[in-house]
């Protein structure tokens, strides 16, 4: 496996000192027909992919680890007192019915039992093995932090000694499931107000107050610097990114401009974090939004920007008069805001896209109407006709859910749609790792030639095609040799650093980064990025991922 590495760091450097080889001297407009600033080329910074990067750029396939540092009464009951109304359901309300019955000691006692025991060794080997999670959806509250600056004026700030060891908590579990491998995404899944009405923002206030109350919204920034400040400083390479907020109300006030400054504030601490928005129910204006962002020619160091949907059947008037297989033929034509939004970062920019929380739930009312086929068969169908489209369309998906006291946990269950196989993972070459090594000896040994033929189909249909007009095909070639080492890379898990097997999953946001680390500028930058991905291709078809 070595000399894969060493040969796949002898072409990077011969890319980054030999890159300008065979350049037209004079730039001219391509026949690519983009608007392009006339920059000179500038020094290359490429170099091998990192476990970091495997984590934060390969496809995410998990499930949300649920109410864990978040409270859902109707995940687990177990949390709240038996006499608790049962219109008290959030996390406050769990904290002060144990601290008014038991104290405040016993109540961090009893948070901090369930915090350090919701997963177990046993549960992260079967993520892993069984379910073949790369990564998991970890959704916190500011409260999780353990900051009390973060919970003044909020109802939770009477209550901050109860979290006092609740980041802590977080950090050791960060640190055992990156011994198995498995990324994590840190969403702020319940911020000071409330970014949405329902119980799971922290509180059963049913108001969003978090848009119009500049306080929270201050301290919510606050939130994500600090995840972004403790990623760097503890070298979390884990983290696949920051999730700044979980379903956003639709039309939020001042969304995009608050999405706006938090970018910048967690870019001026570490540009290279991925930053995870909400789509607030409107994928569309979001990938807009987010491809305006993800430029090859922006002037600043910035975070990439990813955006985080979330799909469900089971709760709309429209859906409950849908028969299941209404609703399973309906699967495939999700995520079409991306179409056409791919394929060249150059022109349009770079918008990837996680499926936060689906499940396999559909309404008593749509089940009511089987038409003759049997519930299993129907659930089967269903979370088969998601795995495949997620798998196809975005850069991950994350099931909803794994952790409740219900455990399997029916069609909400990870556990249970996993074990029935309505949940699969993306399919791979081989399920045996110990073939990994074979797959990527049989790819090196076909890179010459597939290297040879895609840059000979290239040249042939631009000179073709353009005749007489210039080109900078060196750069093709470049693109190639970067796009076949890096899905290489990926797939091998850098050398057994991280569990191989993996592909480039957020691929627009990996190409938007290879460019700009390239050095490439002006108008045949597009040359380089149709290498990179057909290098990428290229890998992905000699192995038969």
């Amino acid at each position: 496996m070595k000399s894969f590495f060493r040969k796949a760091k002898s072409e990077w450097k011969e890319f980054v000192n030999d890159k300008d080889a065979g350049k037209p001297h004079d730039h001219h407009p391509s026949s690519h027909n983009h608007p392009t600033p006339n920059q000179s080329d500038q020094p290359s910074c490429i170099s091998p992919p990192t476990p970091k990067d495997i984590f934060r750029y390969r496809y995410h396939h998990g499930t949300n680890l649920g109410s864990i540092y978040v409270l859902e009464r109707w995940l687990h009951p177990s949390m709240f007192p038996d006499d608790t109304p049962s219109e008290k359901s959030s996390e406050l309300e769990a904290v002060k019915a144990w601290v008014d019955k038991i104290g405040v000691d016993a109540t961090r006692e009893k948070f901090e039992h369930h915090w350090s025991n919701a997963v177990s060794d046993d549960d992260l080997v079967w993520l892993r093995d069984v379910a073949k999670c790369t990564t998991i959806r970890l959704p916190l509250g500011f409260f999780s932090l353990s900051i009390p600056r973060f919970t003044l004026s909020t109802p939770f700030s009477p209550y901050i000694t109860i979290y006092q060891n609740c980041w802590t908590s977080i950090l050791t579990l960060l640190s055992r499931l990156r011994h198995h491998s498995i990324a994590v995404l840190l969403d702020l899944h319940a911020l000071p107000g409330g970014a949405n009405t329902g119980d799971h923002s922290g509180t059963n206030s049913g108001s969003a107050d978090l848009w119009t109350t500049p306080n929270y919204l201050n301290l919510s920034l606050q939130c994500a610097q600090f995840l972004a400040q403790e990623i760097r400083h503890c070298n979390l390479e884990n983290v696949s990114g920051i999730q700044l907020v979980n379903e956003s109300i639709w039309d939020a006030p001042n969304m995009y401009a608050w999405y706006d400054s938090c970018i910048a504030a967690v870019s001026a601490i570490d540009p290279t974090i991925p930053v995870y928005i909400s789509d607030g129910w409107n994928l569309g204006r979001a990938v807009d939004w987010t491809l305006q962002k993800n430029t090859v020619y922006c002037h600043h160091a910035q975070c990439p920007v990813l955006i985080d949907t979330h799909l469900y059947w089971a709760f709309s008037d429209a859906d409950k008069a849908k028969s299941p297989q209404q609703i399973i033929a309906e699967v495939p034509g999700k995520l079409s805001e991306l179409d056409g939004k791919d394929g060249s970062v150059v022109d349009r920019g770079a918008v990837d896209v996680i499926v936060g929380e689906y499940s396999n739930v559909l309404s008593e009312d749509s089940w009511s109407k089987p038409n003759g086929v049997p519930k299993e068969e129907l659930v089967h169908q269903f979370g088969q006709a998601q795995s495949h489209r997620y798998q196809t369309q975005s850069a991950g998906s994350f099931f909803w859910t794994y952790k409740m006291d219900w455990s399997p946990g029916g069609e909400w269950g990870f556990l249970a749609q996993v074990t029935n196989t309505s949940i699969t993972p993306p399919p791979l070459p081989s399920s045996n790792p110990t073939s990994i090594p074979s797959l990527i000896s049989h790819a090196t040994s076909l890179a010459p030639t597939l290297k040879q033929t895609a840059v000979s189909n290239h040249i042939s249909y631009w000179d073709s095609t353009s005749p007489g007009q210039p080109f900078e095909h060196a750069k093709y070639e470049a693109g190639w040799t970067v796009g076949f080492q890096d899905a290489l890379s990926f797939f091998s898990g850098c050398g057994g650093n991280v569990n191989g097997g993996s592909k480039i999953g957020c691929l627009e946001s990996w190409v938007l980064k290879r460019i700009k680390e390239s050095g490439f500028r002006g108008p045949f930058v597009w040359e380089f990025e149709q290498g990179l991905r057909k290098g990428i291709v290229d890998f992905s078809e000699a192995i038969g991922m």
